[in-house]
């Protein structure tokens, strides 16, 4: 590998290395026990190698996801591609960041959370945002350049000194229900990271970013092949370093009890918990600092993308209007906390992510044997029913094969592309 392809590797890392995304390995890892390696493969995969399995397609197609959506049908990939910009955004991923920033920065300080403390954050949080993002400088993306290896640096250091401290004997926490299969657990929990949904939206972008630094095509796929290994181990070794310290932190019924009656994220306490630990109350407070700066500039990232989208494409509406409208929104829904946001964006995530599956899949084999569009169809109409018959609660699903593991979606993508391939030849007649 060439130091170019570690420089775009890097570059692949820092921007699916969302500070938000930190909570959901330590709180799995803790809730996995016994099972915890099959959780964070499940985890991995869905939160590391299909958002990077989604930027390598792209590389392979002009116009990236885009384009080929555009193929398969101008109505299905507006409606898509909007779903993903307002969930990547004003709804869930947005109202994340605050609500993360707010228990990582401020929770530790204030003993107890308050509407009234969350109120006021989130009110300063968002009028930031949005004056950052109404007033677009190279302020942002330089701070979030200093503030990815930072927070890096911090979170390496935090996860050297937990090796020490969390020296339990090989003891881990209790053990899970066998009847809940934690690999598929772990799968859902790498949905929360939105990473896959974002690679699709911003893969052109990413590209962009690339083409600058290679000489061709074939250039272009290589280095993103490259570069997406690069960041993909880079990803894996602290999502399962995180997962590991929640997995051997030892909490208490009575601590349990006391987050889930304040109803406050596990992840975030385990995290504020062990660095309060490690290096005292002051490296708490400087963590929240760098988590809070590193919320808040993927929190304008967002905002600037989402607006500058839906300008594009309903331009009679200004940028200003866009921009104040997705914050508002953001802002009223991190009022009702992180875990809230969290279990609400759930849902939506497993109707979402079936389908984004189903496009890099369909994607991916079509590079080796061409999908007519009518399987491509086909497919992707078929998925998109079960996922929301599914989340919908229909009882037909109920007993539809892999439900158990979330992904009944599965074997209609393949029903779906074998009757579109056999169709294919008569409505092409037609």
């Amino acid at each position: 590998m060439t130091k170019n392809t570690f420089v775009v590797g890097f570059m692949l890392f820092a921007i699916f290395f969302g500070a938000g995304n930190l909570i959901f390995p330590p709180k799995l890892g803790y809730e996995s026990g016994s099972e915890f390696i099959p959780a964070i493969i499940g985890f991995v995969l869905t939160g590391v190698g299909l958002p990077l399995l989604g930027i390598i397609v792209s590389a392979f197609y002009n116009g990236g996801y885009k384009s080929a959506l555009d193929k398969i049908h101008p109505w299905f990939s507006a409606i898509f591609l909007i779903a993903i910009y307002l969930s990547i955004g004003p709804f869930f991923a947005g109202p994340r960041t605050a609500a993360t920033a707010y228990e990582m920065a401020m929770m530790p300080f204030i003993g107890e959370a308050s509407q009234i403390s969350l109120l006021i954050f989130t009110l300063i949080y968002f009028a930031l945002v949005l004056w950052l993002a109404l007033n677009p400088t190279k302020v942002v993306d330089r701070i979030g350049a200093i503030l990815t290896p930072v927070l890096l640096i911090a979170i390496i250091a935090l996860v050297v000194k937990a090796v020490f401290l969390l020296n339990n004997d090989g003891i881990i926490n209790s053990m899970p229900s066998t009847e809940q299969p934690y690999f598929f657990k772990g799968v859902i929990d790498g949905y929360l990271t939105m990473d896959a949904l974002a690679s699709l939206a911003y893969s052109v972008i990413v590209l962009h970013a690339i083409r600058g630094k290679s000489v061709s095509h074939a250039s272009l796929q290589r280095q993103t092949i490259s570069a997406a290994l690069v960041a993909a181990t880079a990803l894996a070794v602290i999502y399962i370093s995180l997962g590991w310290i929640g997995n051997n932190m030892p909490i208490s019924a009575e601590t349990s009890a006391m987050l889930v009656e304040k109803n406050l994220d596990l992840g975030t306490y385990i995290l504020n918990t062990i660095t309060t630990e490690a290096f005292g109350e002051l490296g708490r407070a400087i963590l929240g600092i760098i988590v809070s700066l590193a919320c808040l500039t993927t929190a304008v990232g967002l905002a600037v993308s989402v607006s500058e989208y839906f300008h594009d494409i309903f331009p009679r509406i200004s940028y200003t209007v866009y921009a104040l409208l997705f914050t508002i929104i953001s802002f009223v829904i991190a009022n009702q906390g992180l875990k809230e946001v969290i279990s609400k964006s759930i849902p939506v995530l497993l109707v979402l992510y079936p389908i984004a599956m189903t496009i890099i899949l369909m994607l991916l084999v079509n590079l080796v044997i061409k999908l007519p569009l009518t399987a491509q169809r086909f497919a992707l109409f078929l998925v998109s029913i079960i996922a929301i018959a599914s989340v919908a609660g229909f009882t037909f699903t109920e007993n539809l094969p892999l439900k158990a593991y979330s992904m009944e979606w599965l074997p209609f993508t393949v029903i779906g592309c074998v009757i579109g391939a056999c169709l294919h030849p008569l409505i092409n007649k037609k």
